[in-house]
């Protein structure tokens, strides 16, 4: 009987440890990134507006944004970081999604309000029984008539399971990332002057009414009956340098030098921010693949292109067509809850879109 119980005793050890292998390897493919240390929502992020729209898990690791007719809503870092790794697991709203997006970015736009910096990650909604699409962009020092977006298309739907969603900023590049696959690089160049964000930012995520633009060019817009429109996030990750005691020096001198050293060499040495030939590779398929307009082969509003652009001879044949776009007025109207503050911007709808 004894021999019997400890026999059953080991099994059931032993499939435990499986299951946990089995949930630890599950997870490892989904976020497929090294050194990840995700936070507490207490330990670096606030309310940013539409507080009854922002539901926190019980747990504190998760928080579920909401768009209803009444408000959108969004969370804010409560420190600006210089440079850093921003990075969330985000579930997307499913069925009806015309005229939403939903934003994963970083912003120094209210403390630098006339030369702000910002690198976006948003996801444009659509009708039912079509897809989700995003676009990625880059501003810096207030140069919000040199957008630098890219639109895509995913190989997935985002509103049935997490994804993962990243941002690295260091001196050097910027690279934008879904779940292993880097779909964006920047490589700094002297040519680009004050374009390349070089202010602290903080990190934003957030839901809104974007009828005006979103979806065909404004042609769709948010259907309420289909709401609320729910996002969720979790397992958000902050790594860099910390500088929000130093921001109000910062904002009178910009040319202040923080010491971020360790933090630096954390940032330009992690796996997030060297792209191997096996990660090059898959990007250049998802670029090939679902990449559809790009700010780099655009002749209209770039009659050369810009100088951190790397002309690659296949997608300059492919998008040599895509000059021609149509653009949407204002749009990215985020309230903060103390100020209430509109950032507009333009950006370009693309034929795909229509």
């Amino acid at each position: 009987m004894r021999d019997s119980i400890y026999f059953s005793w080991i099994c059931d050890n032993r499939l435990r440890v499986i299951m946990m292998v089995m949930m630890m390897v599950s997870w490892r493919c989904v976020v497929g990134l090294e050194n990840i240390n995700p936070i507490f929502f207490d330990e670096g992020l606030s309310h940013l507006f539409g507080e009854s729209n922002l539901i926190r898990s019980p747990d504190d690791r998760s928080v579920r944004l909401l768009l209803d007719k009444y408000t959108g809503s969004g969370f804010i870092s409560s420190s600006m970081y210089q440079h850093g790794f921003f990075s969330s697991l985000i579930k997307l709203p499913g069925a009806y999604t015309a005229g939403i997006v939903v934003a994963f970015y970083t912003s120094n736009g209210d403390v630098f309000v006339k030369s702000h910096d910002e690198l976006d990650i948003e996801f444009l909604g659509n009708v039912e029984g079509k897809p989700w699409r995003f676009q990625t962009n880059m501003y810096g020092n207030g140069s919000t008539n040199r957008g630098r977006e890219e639109r895509y298309r995913l190989w997935f739907d985002p509103s049935k399971e997490f994804h993962r969603y990243s941002i690295l900023w260091n001196p050097t590049k910027i690279i934008f990332w879904v779940d292993d696959v880097p779909i964006r690089e920047i490589i700094r160049k002297e040519e680009m002057k004050g374009d390349y964000p070089q202010k602290p930012m903080s990190l934003y995520a957030t839901i809104w009414d974007a009828s005006s633009w979103a979806t065909s060019g404004g042609k769709f817009a948010v259907d309420y009956t289909f709401s609320p429109f729910v996002s969720e996030f979790k397992d958000i990750a902050l790594d860099g340098c910390n500088v929000s005691d130093s921001i109000p020096t910062v904002a009178s001198n910009i040319n202040i030098n923080i010491n971020c050293s360790v933090s630096y060499q954390l940032l330009t040495t992690s796996d997030y921010s060297t792209i191997s030939p096996k990660q090059a590779a898959a990007m250049r398929r998802f670029r090939e693949r679902y990449m559809y307009y790009s700010y780099c082969y655009d002749t209209v509003r770039y009659a050369v292109p810009p100088p951190e652009c790397v002309i690659v001879t296949a997608e300059k044949t492919r998008f040599r067509d895509t000059g021609r776009l149509k653009f949407g007025g204002s749009h990215a109207k985020v309230h903060r809850a103390r100020k209430r503050r509109r950032r507009n911007r333009s950006t370009p709808v693309d034929a795909a879109d229509q």
